[in-house]
């Protein structure tokens, strides 16, 4: 049993060693992340001093709210050779977008150098999506009584990186979500590939509760795109236009089962994809198309035919 236990905490070594020498190839075309500070201290809800390390698994501080500076770029951050994404983790859990100039691996180098540096233009590119009090960009909320409900109430959220040769993943983990009069555990797992700009999307509620969202952040000058596959069990609902941060031109879009989909809501703040009570798990996709991009897209006609032949390859093989 000895050996057993020593072989175990082994091969535990050896992964975590194969993830800290993969995260640093220089032919890696995905990479996900989580940087905290640690040598500080908490004053209230701000973080003093310190540096960041980047860690395999977080737990999130009790202290911790938005802007409180322990977490470099406020969250975990994922990326492909083509775009960035990162999670607020906090009450507001909206996901931005890094636009990147580059193709090369960025994420290790944002917020190192201020704490949102990263809001003005650099090299490698820069936020480019304004969340405001929107959803950002294909992440979670809870939407009843034309009101989204936010993650303020959550007895403890982990999340935990994992790079491989194939992918990167952000999942994270909210045990004891509060809304309304439901409490529930809930598992959102975001993976990326090479050479894509989507991110899969894989959520799972504990429990069957009305008003379980995503969406798109609402920005002006933009035109609202929607379109339902052949066979009628995909659709993608986007937006294209002059609204990133820049400003230019910048797409977003999510791609989604209709049957898991109870209802699309023209909110405030968002256009918003309500899906319907279930205990099983749900898989939409989400992107970004910066024209900032190498061999970006420049124009809604060429952004048209990106989406929509991605919705035909979601009919052909029910993935992308």
């Amino acid at each position: 049993m000895k050996t057993k236990g020593f072989i175990i905490v082994l091969l535990s070594l050896v992964s975590v060693q194969f993830n800290l020498i993969f995260s640093q190839s220089p032919n890696q075309k995905t990479y996900a992340e989580v940087s905290v500070k640690e040598g500080g201290k908490w004053e209230g809800r701000k973080y003093i001093g310190g540096t960041f390390k980047n860690v395999q698994k977080l737990k999130l501080a009790s202290e911790h709210t938005d802007h409180s500076f322990d977490i470099r770029y406020e969250g975990p951050g994922w990326e492909s050779n083509k775009i960035g994404y990162r999670l607020y983790l906090d009450w507001r859990n909206a996901i931005d977008i890094f636009g990147k100039k580059t193709e090369s691996i960025i994420l290790p180098k944002v917020g190192q150098d201020g704490f949102d540096s990263y809001h003005e233009m650099q090299d490698w590119g820069s936020d480019i999506l304004k969340a405001g009090k929107g959803i950002g960009i294909g992440s979670i909320d809870r939407y009843l009584n034309k009101e989204r409900l936010h993650f303020y109430e959550v007895d403890s959220t982990i999340a935990t990186i994992e790079n491989t040769p194939k992918n990167s993943a952000v999942k994270v983990q909210y045990y004891g979500w509060k809304t309304a009069s439901d409490k529930i555990n809930f598992t959102s797992e975001l993976t990326i590939k090479p050479n894509q700009r989507y991110t899969q999307h894989r959520i799972h509620p504990s429990k069957e509760i009305e008003g379980i969202c995503t969406g798109i952040v609402k920005q002006k000058n933009t035109e609202v795109l929607k379109k339902v596959s052949h066979n009628k069990k995909w659709a993608y609902l986007a937006t294209y236009g002059n609204q990133s941060l820049v400003p230019d031109q910048l797409g977003m879009a999510i791609f989604y089962q209709t049957e898991s989909v109870k209802d699309l809501v023209d909110a405030e703040f968002d256009y918003l994809l309500l899906f319907k009570p279930t205990t099983q798990a749900v898989d939409f996709y989400f992107l970004g198309a910066w024209e900032q991009e190498p061999n970006g897209i420049q124009s809604k006609e060429e952004f048209v035919n990106y989406l929509d032949e991605k919705l035909k390859t979601l009919e052909k093989n029910n993935t992308m």
